[in-house]
This record gives C-alpha cells, structure tokens and sequence, in this order.
C-alpha cells in the first residue's frame, strides 16, 4: 500500500468540502500524499476516531480527552469562532420545562454545551443531526439542538429559538467556541503530521482565493442545496482559525477539553 496515501474521513457538510476540496482534488501541491476519503455523520465521525484505524479524521473538539494520545490536534482546519454555536430550539409557543432534548450526538461539542450550559436538563437523546428539527416540530422532544445547515433554516419551520448555545460559552469564557477540529494518528511519523498540516492549510488558502473552485463537489454533498445556505454556512465556519489555530484557538480548545493544547 502507498504510504502517501492516507486514509481521511470528513463531514459531507460544506465547511469541510470547501476547506478539503482542492487537496483532495489536487489543485495544490500535496507534497506527494493522495486521498482515500470516506464521508460520515459527526457522530460516525466521532465513533470512527475512538474505535482507531484512520490517518486523518474530522471530529468534535470536545473528543479531544478521550482519543488520548491516539491522535494529535492539527493546527489546520478546525471549525472555531465566534457566533457560530449550536442553536437550541423548540416548538413555537411551547413554555414547559425542557427535559429531554435531542443532541447530535453524546460525543459532539453540541451535547458537551448543553451539559455545561443546562445541567438541568436531564435527558439528552442522540439522533442524526439533520433529522431533530422535524423531531422538534413533531413534539417527539421538548427541545432541539441544531448543528451545521440546520442552525440556518430553523426559522422556516414551527420552531422557536432558546438560546444560542456559542453567545453563552463566549459570554462566560470570552473565547471563541472549537466544534470541530481535524486530528491525525500518532502512529504517522511527525513529519507526515507535518506534512498534512501544510497542505492542509494551503488548501484553505486555496479555497478562499478560488471559492468557485469547490463549488460543485460541495453542493454534489451538501444537505442544503441553497446557494446562500452554502455561503453562509461556509462564511460562518471557515476562517483564519481555520487555517491555523493560533494562541487564542489554543486557549480556546484548552477551556473547553481542560487539556493542555501545545
């Protein structure tokens, strides 16, 4: 097998087409290293990084603590900033308590939030992320949190806005909120680390510069086909952080995972 070809796993979701596209499509220098990509839900995602056995993977910074030191933080591609939080939501005129709500996930950086920011809320039930809207709307849960396209198109359906999980995690730590983050094995050399990391990067770079380069393979994946859904979910989850997490990034994922982000 060509040990420059790694093994990567990404969300569908457009942020991460539009960052991955032209190092998967080699429209930079890739320094040699190719792509076998898989896609998956965050949660697969997530679950895929714990059971091991993938180069590279996209997963929620709230992971982090239990990937141990089977995996290193890359320095690119992580999906962080301010007002871009998981929103939670119910069903329009609904005033009862919220005691079971739907997360995208127990592992996401979603379901970390609720659990700091609501401890009184009891239950939190996982369910594919793209699915709890209508799950709220039908009464199936007295609340919703909302991830990716959905945190966009929640006004169109009968739901109403709680909270907006990112504007309280930055009214408390004053940091911008890590959701995900890109991870590499430790069983790569550190030079392959650091070779993914640069390449990586420059991929970001490239997107910015050519955003019309990606735009078929992100709409050939995106759950929400609308043009401006696309632009703004890519506005609001690329950006300088992404390319690189610099000291405030770092910070950032130390306060929400208690590690030590070196």
């Amino acid at each position: 097998m060509d040990s420059n070809c790694l093994k990567l796993r990404i969300s569908p979701c457009p942020n991460d087409t539009f960052m991955f596209d032209a190092m998967i499509h080699s429209r930079i220098d890739t320094e040699g290293l190719s792509f076998d990509v898989e896609f998956y839900d965050i949660e697969e995602l997530n679950a895929g990084a714990l059971a091991g056995g993938c180069d590279v993977t996209k997963i929620s910074t709230a992971l982090l603590p239990a990937l141990g030191s089977r995996y290193e933080l890359l320095d690119s591609g992580s999906a962080l900033g301010r007002g871009n939080g998981p929103l939670m939501v119910r069903r329009k005129g609904d005033t009862a308590p919220i005691r079971r709500i739907a997360v995208p996930g127990l592992h996401t950086t979603a379901d970390a939030l609720v659990g700091r920011l609501f401890p009184e809320i009891g239950e939190r039930v996982p369910m594919l992320f793209c699915d709890i809207a209508a799950a709220v709307e039908r009464g199936e849960f007295d609340a919703g949190v909302l991830i990716h396209e959905g945190r966009f198109v929640y006004a169109r359906r009968n739901l109403d806005l709680v909270a907006d999980l990112g504007q309280e995690w930055e009214r408390r730590t004053g940091l911008p909120l890590p959701l995900g983050s890109i991870v590499a094995s430790t069983s790569l050399s550190g030079d392959m680390r650091r070779r993914i990391e640069r390449v990586l990067a420059r991929s970001i770079e490239y997107a910015f510069g050519h955003p019309a380069a990606s735009r078929e393979f992100v709409r050939e994946h995106a759950q929400e086909l609308d043009d401006d859904v696309i632009d703004r979910h890519i506005a609001l989850f690329v950006n300088d952080f992404s390319v690189s997490l610099s000291q405030q990034g770092r910070r950032a994922v130390e306060a929400l995972t208690g590690m030590k982000c070196v």
